[in-house]
């Protein structure tokens, strides 16, 4: 019977993830695939990778990550900002891929229609430690560069045309929203996002002011006001298994060599979701 996979943060580039991809595989022809952002920096090597999962699934649904976003020196595509996402879009849909932009698809294989919701909803440094509640953006960075933190989002994500990445999540919500709101209301959904849409996966983050740029407080309850089985994300390199308000919450992101090397079932780069 099909199944539904999913995966994220991949980050191909960095030497003794890309042959991983070789194992990120189907159990039939007819299992999917969910790839929820982060495949790589380079628009060549994120289209080039999809196009080969794409060949292995029956369906493969991508949303964007940070990483897919950067705009870096190195990387042929220089477009910026909301331009490279629709740049990106294009890419998928020439190797079969389904983006935030397509028509959502229907896991079919359940007890219940089940909508598959690619999201890419951003973040608006809303998630604030303690000591920044309150406080305004610029006071929270500036506690977060004092801590040592700073997401090189700050200098290869660009929000052009938008005139900050508060303002891009902002636009980004609201196109969200509204397609949400069209899904029948006799089915449940699959969230599918890179950044948590629920703040308690940061939690054990090693620096809490990473937060910052994880997510939005405008997603908290979407999980419930959305019918959601399950909710899907990566980003943070933390796979694991979690639940709020009795929802599933999984993060199938693979990580940097560092990080799954260490741990003591090593790499993971796929997980299975569900099987009809």
């Amino acid at each position: 019977m099909p199944s539904l996979f999913a995966t994220s943060d991949l980050h191909v580039t960095h030497e003794g993830n890309g042959p991983l991809v070789d194992r990120v595989v189907p159990d039939g022809p007819d299992d999917w695939l969910l790839v929820a952002g982060d495949v790589a920096e380079s628009a060549s090597a994120i289209k080039e990778t999809l196009a080969t999962l794409r060949e292995r699934f029956a369906k493969v649904v991508w949303v964007p990550g940070n990483h897919e976003l950067w705009t870096t020196p190195k990387d042929e595509c220089q477009l910026r900002g909301q331009a490279r996402y629709e740049f990106l879009v294009e890419q998928c849909r020439a190797v079969g891929v389904h983006t935030p932009e397509d028509e959502f698809p229907v896991w079919p294989h359940g007890p219940q229609p089940l909508t598959i919701a690619p999201l890419f909803v951003f973040y608006d440094y809303s998630w604030r430690t303690p000591a920044a509640a309150g406080e305004s953006r610029e006071v929270a960075l500036a506690q977060a560069r004092e801590a040592g933190v700073v997401c090189t989002d700050e200098y290869f994500l660009h929000p052009d045309p938008y005139p900050s990445r508060q303002a891009w999540c902002e636009a980004r919500l609201k196109v969200s929203r509204d397609r949400l709101d069209a899904i029948p209301a006799d089915h449940r959904t699959i969230l599918m996002s890179h950044w948590p849409l629920h703040r308690h996966p940061t939690e054990p983050l090693y620096y809490p002011e990473f937060a910052l740029w994880c997510g939005t407080t405008e997603t908290e309850d979407w999980h419930l006001r959305y019918r959601a089985e399950l909710a899907v994300y990566g980003h943070l390199h933390i796979p694991r298994t979690t639940s709020a308000d009795g929802v599933r919450f999984e993060e199938v992101s693979l990580g940097y060599p560092r990080e799954w090397s260490r741990r003591a079932r090593g790499a993971v780069p796929v997980r299975k979701l569900l099987t009809a």
